[in-house]
């Protein structure tokens, strides 16, 4: 039945995990901080990295970077960063970062991707990542992306048309679970995950009522163009939930498909800067 051996669908069915355990079994590795945010008299942050944070800019390219603090409906502070790349940016990210990493780790690779694709970037650390309070969970996350969708909107005026969100791994369902219920410029899913569930026991065929993360349920009904990016040799999440997003996505545009990337290394690929700016700058211009 659904590919289950007979133990594991025992054990589901007389003690099914509650999504809170799959999620943080599966999801939430937060590291320890590796930036902060100083606030002067006037309430202005400053953003202070530390050695871990491995910042690759100079002092002044740091000035492009803006930190403050927004909160949750479930009343989480979580820590916000404008990243500005570009005077000519047409379009902003709201960028969902993967797992085991912070803004301040991010922070580096944010001004990177920006000025190469001509993009400006607007990240969050999710509750209980780097500075953001409160502790990681499946409804924070989505309480988190929220707060921030509404803080870009308002504090820096930005319409959904010209906004892109982009989730990796762990940040795609956040990513997903956003993109239903709004129409946006576009999405970029990077190694999407169908649910908790499956990618625990990949040969799960439907979701279940204890599943976590179910973006497979979600994705049909998101309506913006949709890009998706997944390595082939993933070893986290496997290739074939990145394969059943595409097929799923309603507005889903040409995939790519990193041969020989795993999780963590698609960045590294010249097809994932080569896609990014043809996606950005020519097919959504067009």
């Amino acid at each position: 039945m659904n590919g289950l051996s007979f133990s594991e669908l025992c054990c589901l069915f007389c003690c099914p995990p509650c999504p809170s355990r799959i999620a943080a079994k599966l999801a939430f590795l937060p590291p320890e901080p590796t930036y902060e945010f100083v606030s002067d008299e006037n309430g202005k942050c400053s953003f202070t990295l530390t050695d871990r944070a491995e910042w690759q800019y100079s002092e002044r390219e740091k000035e492009n970077v803006e930190g403050f603090y927004t909160r949750t409906n479930r009343g989480n502070r979580i820590a916000c960063l404008f990243v500005r790349c570009s005077n000519t940016a047409r379009f902003t990210i709201l960028f969902s970062h993967g797992n085991a990493v912070d803004l301040g780790q991010m922070s580096s690779f944010y001004l990177g991707l920006g000025s190469r694709i001509n993009c400006n970037i607007f990240s969050y650390d999710y509750s209980g990542y780097g500075v953001s309070a409160g502790k990681p969970s499946e409804k924070n996350l989505y309480a988190d992306i929220d707060a921030a969708w509404q803080a870009l909107r308002t504090r820096y005026g930005i319409s959904p048309e010209n906004i892109i969100l982009y989730g990796q791994s762990i940040g795609t369902v956040p990513t997903v679970d956003l993109a239903a219920r709004y129409e946006v410029g576009a999405v970029i899913l990077h190694s999407p995950l169908m649910s908790g569930m499956r990618v625990a026991f990949p040969n799960t065929k439907r979701t279940w009522f204890f599943d976590a993360f179910p973006s497979i349920d979600k994705v049909p009904k998101v309506m913006s163009p949709t890009l998706v990016i997944h390595g082939t040799e993933d070893e986290v999440i496997d290739f074939s939930h990145g394969l059943t997003i595409f097929e799923k996505c309603p507005r889903a545009v040409e995939p790519l498909w990193v041969e020989g990337a795993g999780h963590n290394d698609v960045e590294l690929y010249n097809v994932y800067l080569e896609r990014l700016k043809q996606f950005v700058n020519v097919e959504l211009i067009n």
